[in-house]
């Protein structure tokens, strides 16, 4: 019985210390990705896209990352953040089109930490997020998603500018 009790213990022992490092892959381009490397790091990319997102007329409307929670829990992991970006009006027009289309807004900006340090700004494009409801939708929304695309690109050529 001792003998089972240890064995339950040293193979459980592992699961509950904390973990110090944690592999994280830095990002690669994926189809309907615009993937933007930087020589920014991590915080200061978070805060010239935030800053970005308002100069572009859009607001900053979520923002999740699991970094400081998994620090708070003993797990180390590069930073990560997701910044949801939109504004009423596009909101308005796009559900007046397509109501499920809806489901992609706030259009999401993806700022990931780097293996040496630097960071990394991505987004897939409205125009391929919208694309499923181009056909059942009026011809506007495809014009709203290029346009969203546009928006996007400065947003991103601000925020990982030098």
């Amino acid at each position: 019985m001792l003998r089972a009790f240890l064995a339950i213990l040293i193979l459980a022992l592992p699961l509950s210390l904390p973990v110090s490092a944690q592999e994280v892959a830095d990002i690669a381009p994926l189809p309907g990705w615009e993937v933007h490397a930087t020589a920014h790091d991590f915080a200061t990319l978070t805060e010239r896209t935030r800053a970005a997102v308002s100069d572009n007329g859009l607001a900053v409307v979520t923002r999740a990352g699991p970094t400081a929670a998994a620090a708070n829990r003993g797990v180390t992991i590069p930073g990560n953040m997701v910044i949801g970006a939109f504004n009423n009006a596009f909101a308005v027009r796009i559900v007046r089109l397509s109501t499920p289309a809806m489901i992609h807004a706030p259009i999401r900006l993806y700022v990931t930490e780097n293996a040496d340090g630097t960071g990394t700004l991505s987004y897939i494009r409205p125009s391929h997020l919208f694309a499923p409801y181009t056909d059942a939708a009026a011809p506007d929304l495809a014009v709203a998603a290029r346009e969203l695309d546009v928006i996007f690109a400065a947003i991103a050529a601000q925020a990982a500018a030098r």
